[in-house]
């Protein structure tokens, strides 16, 4: 019996270094699941980190570059007749697709991206992603975004009027997602984006002003700070699109507000509150679906190990803004407990713009 025990387990120990050394090592020394891949870790390093994202940072490109991935696969629709999903064609045929008006200022990252991707030798899918994808990594506390290699180039420009505005009512914003195979709370958890984004031109005048007090910082702030009572707008307000924001130097969009608002998404905005890992997990899972929209997952390869590993946040826990309490918040989902935060001392803060826009 015990000779049998050993057998067992010295099979599960080969098993387990089989796993281990599975993978493919590549000239540079990296370790990658599929030779395919190894073509990728100069383009991270060289391209990516190194020209568009300034040395890795979580700034104006790595948000911008976020966007524009959304922006590329959203106009996509289920029952066809829509753009290819997920190929890359912003930025192919960008003179069309920035000339939207629901890409205003989006040809800021076209313009940088472009050259950068001619030299990468990538479809334009599989750049716009793969960017997508390392520029999060960039932000502390993101998830590890997957990425699929091998997307074809694209056809044809997406149609216009595919992508949400933050004009839009609750409606029209979840039938669009919808029409793209996105649920209610699906869309919620796309727009966890909006903790590292800002807001170009929805006021010109006061460029790259965030959504939430951390812009840097990808954590669930945005989820509470949206549900702030309003105090005022941090340039010339009130501008379509835009709600009075609690705090001076953020934007709180007119979308955002009302979707934390309605009773068909209030309760998955408001479980997004100090609950990281919640907000992480259904946003990578969220990612992945609109990344491969368009596409057949079984004929492109997971290069996803070529993404950096962002850094985990060491206390992921948020705090009211000084000057806020519970009492400040607009709860839309009364049957879900509000979390029990913390309030930062001191006076309100000014929000600093996102620099670079």
């Amino acid at each position: 019996m015990f000779a049998r025990l050993v057998s067992i387990v010295a099979l599960g120990a080969a098993m387990a270094n089989a796993a281990i050394t599975r993978g493919v090592r590549c000239p540079g020394g990296q370790v990658t699941s599929n030779r395919a891949c190894c073509a990728l870790f100069p383009i991270v390093d060289n391209l990516l980190q190194a020209q568009l994202f300034d040395g890795a940072e979580c700034g104006e490109e790595a948000h911008s570059a976020l966007r524009l991935s959304f922006h590329d696969a959203i106009g996509f629709s289920i029952h066809g007749g829509k753009g290819g999903g997920a190929d890359g064609s912003i930025l192919a045929f960008n003179k069309t697709e920035t000339a939207f008006h629901a890409n205003g200022g989006i040809s800021d990252i076209t313009d940088e991206q472009f050259p950068i991707f001619q030299q990468s030798g990538l479809s334009a899918g599989d750049f716009v992603h793969l960017a997508a994808a390392v520029g999060t990594a960039n932000c502390p506390g993101a998830p590890r975004l997957k990425f699929f290699l091998g997307r074809p180039p694209p056809q044809a420009p997406a149609p216009d009027l595919t992508i949400p505005e933050p004009t839009d009512d609750v409606t029209s914003i979840l039938a669009r997602f919808a029409d793209a195979g996105f649920s209610p709370a699906e869309a919620v958890a796309l727009l966890s984006s909006h903790t590292v984004a800002a807001a170009d031109v929805v006021d010109v005048t006061i460029p790259g002003t965030p959504f939430d007090s951390t812009p840097f910082t990808f954590d669930t702030q945005v989820f509470l700070e949206v549900l702030l009572k309003g105090r005022l707008f941090p340039g010339t307000g009130p501008n379509p699109g835009e709600v009075e924001s609690p705090l001076a130097g953020e934007m709180r969009l007119q979308s955002d507000f009302v979707l934390s608002q309605d009773p068909r998404t209030a309760c998955f905005w408001q479980a997004m509150v100090d609950n990281q890992e919640r907000m992480v997990t259904e946003f990578q899972a969220a990612m992945e679906k609109l990344q491969l929209l368009g596409h057949d997952r079984n004929k492109l390869i997971d290069c996803s190990d070529v993404v950096p590993v962002p850094k985990v946040l060491a206390n992921p826990q948020i705090k009211f803004p000084a000057t806020f309490d519970r009492a400040d918040v607009q709860v839309a989902c009364p049957e879900l407990r509000f979390p029990n935060l913390a309030t930062v001392a001191g006076a309100a803060p000014t929000v600093a713009p996102v620099p670079g826009s």
